[in-house]
């Protein structure tokens, strides 16, 4: 039975932590950065909430489906690959199997325990496939992330993430430096919650996250004040 009562693995294979991770930071640093390139243009706050709202919809489409069609892509190679594999399997059997003893010697059997193991690891096709992808190539292909929910997880997370900076907008405030620092506290969030999913020191991420953010803001504050100078309006 498995020992589950004194430790627990979390699922990573699924592809929605990733995708989720991603999506809201991406989601935050865009649309913070956004406001922050529209802002130092010297556009009103009406201007900004449009282009913030625009800024979402058009980031959160954008990245589920790039996340939907790379990871149905990495999925389709797998599957290629077990093509291949299982097409070796069939024209080379005994050379197949040997290669598994060597595998399974490397493991740290003896070689005698390993051909039994190849041995019957290999009266089942299907496993045995399986088991030599796992070795040779690092993936499981039971195990293939859901392309539907990598790119659902990414959409809702970046459209999360980008809604922050423009709460102070939504309630009425018009200050930039208002929506700026929502953008940032939010950054301090999923950079801390994203260090404590992945056992993180917490200030550590958070202060990262920060940190990325304030580059990306600050540059785009810059690349709008200079287009807000120099373009006749």
């Amino acid at each position: 039975m498995p020992h589950e009562f004194d430790h627990h693995h979390a699922d990573v294979s699924g592809g929605w932590l990733r995708a989720a991770a991603f999506g809201a930071m991406d989601g935050l640093v865009t649309n913070t950065s956004l406001l922050a390139g529209v802002g130092g243009a010297g556009l009103g706050a009406h201007e900004i909430v449009m282009s913030g709202i625009a800024g979402l919809a058009a980031g959160a489409f954008s990245m589920a489906l790039g996340e939907y069609a790379s990871v149905t892509t990495a999925n389709q190679q797998i599957d290629a690959e077990v093509k291949v594999e299982a097409r070796a399997q069939a024209r080379h059997p005994v050379s197949e199997q040997t290669e598994l003893v060597g595998t399974f010697v490397e493991m740290g059997m003896t070689e005698e325990t390993a051909r039994v193991a190849a041995a019957e690891v290999h009266r089942d096709a299907a496993q045995a496939v399986t088991i030599h992808l796992t070795h040779e190539l690092g993936v499981d292909p039971t195990e293939k992330p859901s392309p539907l929910v990598a790119g659902a997880s990414s959409f809702l997370m970046f459209a999360i993430g980008a809604i922050i900076p423009l709460i102070p907008y939504l309630l009425g405030f018009e200050s930039l430096i208002a929506g700026l620092a929502v953008g940032c506290l939010g950054l301090l969030l999923v950079g801390a919650t994203t260090a404590h999913l992945t056992s993180r020191p917490l200030v550590w991420g958070a202060l990262r996250q920060l940190l990325f953010g304030l580059v990306a803001v600050g540059a785009t504050y810059l690349v709008g004040l200079v287009i807000g100078v120099g373009v006749p309006g």
